[in-house]
């Protein structure tokens, strides 16, 4: 079967930025929906025809990743209105934010990246905006969508998706 849109693609990869150095490795394979919110536009245009087995080197620049660096999304929050046990590199959902703290735009997940004594720096911009990214991807299986994946536009898989992350967890999926 060849990659169309409604089917659902089993994925290997390595990401890397463009000078080379690896940012992600996925040697398990992952399901991705074609036709949903699972894979950004670009990859998933690249992956039509494939089958089982085809390898291809796809090189995206930000806008058509994880998008471009926005300086807006920095806030500077009084330290005081965050837990005790904060450390750098934990998230907070922008819906789930501190009682006190500014307002901040919905729907995006707010990475803490410097704590200071007087106030924590929120960042929330994925960590990979602003970097082109070379990815080479694996296809190890292909199948049909169920009803209910093509329902929730999902297969499940929110790698291009910001989840939030246990303190310490460095990984990007």
């Amino acid at each position: 079967m060849e990659v169309t849109q409604q089917c659902v693609v089993a994925l290997t990869w390595t990401l890397k930025d463009t000078l080379g150095e690896e940012l992600d490795v996925l040697d398990e394979p992952v399901e991705f929906l074609i036709g949903g919110d699972d894979l950004f536009k670009r990859i998933e245009e690249a992956l039509q025809g494939h089958v089982v087995g085809d390898e291809l080197d796809l090189h995206l620049e930000p806008e058509e990743a994880f998008g471009d660096y926005n300086e807006n999304l920095i806030f500077l929050e009084k330290r005081e209105l965050f837990p005790e046990e904060i450390e750098e590199g934990m998230t907070f959902e922008s819906s789930a934010m501190p009682k006190g703290t500014n307002p901040v735009p919905a729907d995006l997940l707010y990475t803490v990246t410097e704590i200071y004594p007087e106030h924590v720096v929120l960042d929330g911009n994925h960590p990979l905006a602003g970097i082109a990214i070379r990815l080479h991807l694996k296809i190890a299986a292909v199948r049909e969508a169920t009803e209910e994946e093509v329902g929730r536009g999902t297969a499940g898989t929110g790698f291009f998706r910001i989840e939030p992350l246990a303190p310490g967890n460095e990984t990007v999926h």
